[in-house]
């Protein structure tokens, strides 16, 4: 006897998957030697490694190819406006043709318009935003296409991995009597949704079974090679 549920479901086509990622503001270094700033979402982490997912034409995809190097800035909601200052906004002169349909503007100087601090990083060159709680230094891996069965979107997006050598945070993201470990009760990240702004509870759902594993069985070799990392 079939005691499944009745739940409905519906075959939609959504033009974008949007479901909900944390805001990244990346620094990188502009030719130069001033630095561009500019907000994406399309990111995840694994161990202190990150994949980026950006458009090819982006003045941080051009700074980040030319250099090897950026900084990821997390945002929390405390810097939603800051974020949302820099949202159409270009450091590519001209504006590319895909972001001119968008209506997107050069901005040089988006240190201002958007706020924030910048400070000196320790192992790369990009200056990190010093209201974001969590900022991390770090250095180009490998650079993949995306999409490469598609002869028109192949060109325009590019993945990126990046390895961490530097994560800063705000003091009071620690647990109690760590030095190392972040609270997740404390850490709300700034989350995007459908191209719209969203904070994320830090109360806890449910015990979780994972959160029994030890956070040190999960400890990268890239953690001992962040240490000997020092900005040239």
């Amino acid at each position: 006897m079939n005691t499944a549920p009745r739940i409905q479901t519906l075959s939609v086509e959504p033009a974008i998957l949007y479901w909900g990622t944390p805001v990244v503001l990346i620094s990188t270094t502009n030719e130069d030697g001033t630095s561009n700033l500019a907000p994406m979402s399309s990111a995840f982490w694994l161990g202190w490694r990150c994949i980026l997912g950006l458009d090819a034409c982006s003045k941080n995809t051009e700074n980040l190819l030319r250099t090897g190097e950026c900084v990821l800035n997390l945002a929390s909601p405390a810097q939603v406006g800051h974020v949302d200052r820099l949202a159409r906004l270009t450091g590519s002169n001209p504006v590319p043709a895909a972001k001119q349909m968008r209506n997107y503007a050069h901005e040089k100087n988006k240190w201002e318009i958007s706020g924030l601090t910048p400070v000196a990083s320790e192992t790369v060159q990009a200056p990190r935003a010093l209201e974001c709680p969590v900022q991390m230094e770090a250095v180009l891996s490998a650079t993949n296409g995306f999409m490469a069965d598609d002869p028109m979107w192949k060109v325009g997006i590019k993945v990126f991995e990046v390895r961490i050598q530097r994560v800063h945070v705000h003091p009071e993201l620690l647990m109690d009597g760590s030095t190392d470990r972040i609270d997740p009760d404390k850490w709300s990240p700034l989350i995007m949704k459908f191209q719209k702004f969203y904070g994320c509870t830090t109360e806890q759902l449910h015990p979780s079974r994972l959160g029994e594993i030890p956070e040190a069985s999960y400890l990268s070799p890239d953690v001992e090679r962040a240490r000997a990392a020092s900005r040239a």
